[in-house]
């Protein structure tokens, strides 16, 4: 589904402030595979995530989405096809309108356009069976502004936003990290849900080392712009912590781990 080959990033190219983000990095997710990134702070991985979403443009290499190149396309053509959570929680959802419309403008992403503003009985009864799936009782709150939301219950709400369309990709940018523990479980739980339900394909970027062992398929730690570790199957599932950090020390060839990772 996600075919990243050979890709390279530099930022501030010919000066003292030089970034080198990503080295020739190649990655493939087969359909509905789901992976988790981990890594230090400037390991890479937030540039990733934005060179597939669009953000960036990439200095070379290529990147095709279920068998389309997407390299030169810009971000708001990409849309179509990636669903994406941001680390804000305040990001995903319009504060000022209800519930059902942030629903609504979800569900017609990328439809055509019409005067027709309404939202009808069968999609409210829609986001409404939609909703039950998060356990957060907002299948009764349908016309409250999301903005009386908290944040973990505006995050769940963009997670259910983003996958609405069942797009080709997920993308999830450390989209626990600003959440404190209990709601971060809770919103990972709906997250192994609405994935697993549709067999969607997705990256998920994370500083917590326990939620890259226990979700997805796959579990890649970068390093330097480049991907150093890469498990899956049985050895995924046996890892440790302490045993990610051994593999990340032996495939680096360095032991510096920043501390947000190590205390998530």
């Amino acid at each position: 589904m996600l075919d990243i080959r050979e890709i390279n990033k530099t930022f501030n190219p010919g000066t003292i402030n030089a970034n080198h983000a990503l080295k020739d990095l190649s990655l493939h997710l087969a359909d509905g595979e789901s992976i988790a990134v981990i890594g230090g702070n400037g390991a890479g991985k937030s540039t990733l995530l934005n060179a597939v979403a669009g953000v960036w443009s990439v200095d070379s290499g290529s990147i095709h989405l279920g068998g389309i190149d997407i390299t030169h396309l810009p971000e708001y053509k990409r849309a179509k096809y990636i669903g994406r959570v941001f680390q804000d929680p305040m990001m995903g959802t319009a504060a000022n309108m209800q519930i059902e419309e942030n629903l609504a403008l979800a569900a017609r992403r990328g439809g055509r356009r019409s005067l027709r503003m309404g939202i009808s009985k069968a999609e409210r009864e829609q986001f409404r069976e939609l909703l039950k799936i998060l356990d957060l009782g907002l299948e009764d709150r349908l016309t409250d502004k999301v903005g009386l939301l908290s944040g973990g219950q505006r995050q769940a709400l963009t997670l259910l936003m983003a996958t609405l369309q069942k797009p080709k990709l997920l993308l999830l940018d450390e989209h626990t990290a600003a959440l404190d523990p209990k709601t971060a479980a809770k919103v990972m739980e709906v997250t192994r849900t609405l994935v697993n339900q549709d067999r969607l394909t997705t990256l998920m970027i994370t500083h917590n080392m326990r939620d890259a062992i226990e979700y997805g398929d796959r579990l890649l730690m970068m390093y330097n712009g480049h991907i150093v570790v890469d498990v899956s199957g049985e050895e995924k599932k046996n890892l440790t912590v302490p045993q990610l950090l051994d593999l990340f020390s032996q495939a680096s060839g360095s032991d510096e781990v920043d501390d947000k990772l190590v205390l998530s």
